[in-house]
């Protein structure tokens, strides 16, 4: 790991309204645009934080910038990342990582995320996140894009578990080895979605459970929980579609509340990315993981004083 000067509360000392820890234990959702005026006018929004996707905002301004700089105003913001391409063959493109700093400058998001997938090949740009092979090679390649982004941005990031619909055969170790040997390698924080683990367990036919005991929970500085599609394979089976078009489903809100159960209230996003709807129902999701993240903040908070006794 590169000796960075790494810091990820650059927010509270460049005097901003939100320091670092203010989305602790917190919900927030996805910002769409079309819920700017619902929110302005929302009395009751006065707690969590919005997540914005880099890529909607690399131009040098317009309406995208002047509705999100109108949210940074009152909200705290963390901006998450799909097409830097961190598992790519090829080296990271400069363009694109020069544009996601500026915006790591400009808005000074809270949390900064990035995808653990490829989607570029030779000038190819694919709108998908697509798996790798979990191998040494693949390992040394993940690590050194992830350190070249965290020296671009002077700050640690967040890197995010993919949903799967394919394994490899040239895969010498677990997904959570992997990840737990990049967090290793990188210093990076994780990114932990939910709903991706129940997806790829469910594909695979392997223990959501287990995996989430494999993982570094220690590691984890936000949640995603999103809703999934069903579907079925050619051999008829059952195929869950990591579609963010819909209602959390029951079974990752249960897994959601055995992992901060293990490991306390953490930030928590409702990703809602297609199918979009009114903001009642966006924010009636993020109300849902708040109460899950409210009791065991409790709990947590009974046991350290305990503890301090």
């Amino acid at each position: 790991m590169p000796e960075l000067a790494i810091h990820p509360d650059r927010g509270a000392s460049a005097g901003l309204r939100f320091p670092a820890h203010a989305i602790d234990g917190l919900a927030g959702t996805s910002f769409k645009h079309q819920h700017l005026p619902s929110i302005l006018a929302d009395e009751e929004q006065d707690r969590g934080f919005f997540e914005v996707h880099a890529e909607n905002y690399m131009g040098a301004g317009g309406p995208p910038h002047a509705a999100l700089a109108r949210i940074r105003e009152d909200h705290p913001v963390s901006l998450h990342g799909v097409a830097m391409s961190i598992g790519g063959p090829r080296p990271l493109d400069k363009a694109h990582l020069g544009r996601f700093a500026a915006l790591v400058e400009r808005y000074e998001p809270l949390l900064v995320s990035e995808h653990l997938a490829w989607s570029t090949h030779g000038t190819a740009y694919y709108n998908d996140l697509l798996p790798l092979p979990y191998t040494e090679a693949t390992l040394r390649r993940v690590s050194e894009h992830i350190d070249e982004v965290q020296e671009a941005i002077g700050r640690r990031i967040l890197l995010e578990n993919p949903s799967t619909y394919l394994l490899f055969k040239e895969s010498t170790m677990s997904e959570t080895a992997f990840i737990r040997e990049i967090v290793r390698r990188t210093g990076c924080g994780l990114l932990l979605d939910v709903n991706n683990v129940f997806v790829s367990a469910t594909n695979h036919g392997y223990s959501a459970l287990d995996y989430l005991s494999n993982y570094p929970l220690g590691d984890v500085g936000e949640i995603h929980l999103a809703g999934h599609a069903e579907q079925q394979d050619d051999e008829g089976d059952l195929l869950l579609i990591d579609s963010h078009d819909g209602p959390v489903a029951d079974a990752v809100w249960r897994l959601f509340d055995i992992v901060i159960g293990r490991c306390g209230p953490m930030p928590t996003l409702i990703e809602w990315d297609s199918a979009i709807p009114d903001w009642p129902v966006l924010k009636a999701e993020a109300k849902a993981a708040q109460s899950i993240l409210d009791r065991h903040a409790a709990s947590f908070g009974q046991e350290k004083m305990h503890a301090l006794g």
